[in-house]
C-alpha cells in the first residue's frame, strides 16, 4: 500500500511544457471551481497547508504538482467554472488541461470532485464522457457531505450512481469532517497498483 503522508510539493506549470518529466505515474484531482480539490489532497496527505485553499472560486490557476513517492505524483488540476479571471486566462486554462488530459502519458487515473449538494453538472458530464472514452478509470469524490444529513448524502449517493456508468467508482467524502479518507487511499492503490508493483524489490 503506497502511504500519501509524505507528499511533498514538486512544481506548478502554467504551460503544458512546464510539467515534470512524463514518467512514472499521476493521479490527478478535476472538477469545477469550488469543489474542493485542495481541501481533498490535504485531507488525503494529513497536511493541512499542501495544497493551496480558498474561498474564491478559481484560485488554482496553475497544475501543480505533488511528489508521493519517487515516481508516484498527485496533480491538482485548474477548477472549471465561475472564476472571476478574463476570458483570455479561462481559455488559456482549458486548452492547457485539454493537453495534460490528451497527451500526459503517465495519467493512470482521475479522481472527480463534485459538490454533494450540485451533482452532474456540465463540466462533469464532460469528464465522465473523456473518462470513457480515453480509457483512463476515474472515481467520483461527492465532497463537502458534511453539509447535509446522513440520509440526504446516501440519497445523493444512490441517485448519482444510478447517472454513472458502471466502470466508475463513487463514494461520499468530507475534508472539514475527514471522513472517506480510507476509502479515498485504497481507491487510488487500485489504480496505482501496476506501479506499486513495480517498486517492489
Amino acid at each position: 500500500m503506497i502511504s500519501f503522508r509524505q507528499t511533498r510539493f514538486l512544481v506548478s506549470a502554467s504551460e503544458f511544457k512546464q510539467c515534470p518529466p512524463d514518467d512514472g505515474a499521476e493521479i490527478a484531482f478535476c472538477g469545477r471551481s469550488n469543489a474542493g480539490k485542495s481541501s481533498a489532497i490535504n485531507a488525503l496527505t494529513g497536511q493541512r497547508k499542501l495544497a493551496r485553499t480558498s474561498r474564491t472560486p478559481g484560485r488554482t490557476q496553475l497544475i501543480n504538482f505533488f511528489g508521493v513517492t519517487d515516481s508516484v505524483r498527485l496533480v491538482d488540476l485548474p477548477g472549471f467554472g465561475y472564476a472571476r479571471v478574463p476570458t483570455s486566462v479561462k481559455e488559456h486554462w482549458h486548452r492547457h488541461l485539454d493537453s495534460y488530459l490528451r497527451q500526459r502519458r503517465s495519467l493512470k487515473g482521475l479522481v472527480l470532485l463534485m459538490d454533494i449538494r450540485h451533482p452532474m453538472k456540465e463540466f462533469d458530464g464532460m469528464m465522465i464522457d473523456w473518462s470513457r472514452s480515453s480509457g483512463v478509470p476515474l472515481h467520483v469524490l461527492l465532497t463537502k457531505a458534511d453539509k447535509l444529513s446522513r440520509g440526504a448524502q446516501q440519497a445523493c449517493l444512490h441517485g448519482t450512481r444510478r447517472e454513472l456508468p458502471n466502470t466508475i467508482s463513487l463514494q461520499v467524502f468530507s475534508a472539514t469532517m475527514r471522513s472517506g479518507i480510507d476509502e479515498l487511499q485504497h481507491r487510488l492503490n487500485v489504480l496505482l497498483e501496476p506501479s506499486a508493483e513495480k517498486k517492489e524489490p
